[in-house]
């Protein structure tokens, strides 16, 4: 490049410069649907394979594709669509009750079981949401992830108000309803958590008592 340099003189050279991103600039590949599908076979050997069980989740429904053609950002049009049919997903819980136990929300925000393909089909507890594997809870915990936000004081700062409730429940229950294309897992829409689960989620975070809160 220094050869380039002295040929050109220091302005030539910074004009080559310039150039040479856009020139190198790669388009992004076209991928072999079924090439990545054969990848993804061959690297689990024990896959479960009935229709029950993990592989659905390997099938992306029309918004994981439209997310995934959009890198996650999709234009408004589309985002909307998706929040209208994420939203008309959720199922509320029929006493009409969002706020569980939060004690059993603490314990399914520590536990990760359920969520991989090894712990299918066996079922010796209950699926757990791994909460802490994307947010801080409580300040006790130092072990927790970042890719989600901090839910600390999260019932607190909303001063536990109904609506606010409303929106964890849903939040939980579907994230797509709120936010296209969020990182979180559709924890009720993909029955990964159940229902009363979910509620006693909601109390964790909305809970005045609850350590989340304190």
């Amino acid at each position: 490049m220094h050869k380039i340099a002295i040929a050109l003189g220091l302005t030539g050279f910074l004009a080559v410069i310039a150039v040479v991103p856009a020139t190198l600039a790669q388009q992004r590949p076209t991928v072999d649907a079924a090439k990545v599908d054969a990848a993804i076979q061959a690297a689990f050997p024990t896959f479960p394979t009935a229709a029950s069980d993990w592989t659905p989740r390997l099938a992306p429904d029309e918004t994981m594709k439209q997310c995934v053609a959009n890198d996650n950002l999709p234009p408004k049009a589309v985002g909307d669509a998706i929040m209208a049919r994420e939203k008309a997903t959720i199922q509320y819980p029929t006493d009409g009750k969002l706020v569980g136990d939060w004690k059993k929300g603490e314990t399914l925000a520590q536990s990760g079981f359920g969520l991989r393909f090894t712990d299918y089909p066996a079922r010796d507890r209950p699926n757990g949401g791994n909460c802490y594997a994307c947010h801080q809870l409580t300040k006790t915990e130092v072990s927790y992830g970042t890719i989600g936000p901090s839910l600390l004081a999260y019932g607190k700062i909303r001063n536990f108000g109904e609506a606010e409730t409303k929106a964890a429940y849903e939040k939980i229950y579907n994230p797509h309803a709120s936010y296209p294309c969020s990182l979180m897992p559709r924890l009720g829409n993909n029955k990964v958590l159940t229902i009363e689960q979910i509620k006693d989620a909601v109390a964790l975070l909305m809970s005045p008592d609850s350590p989340v809160n304190q």
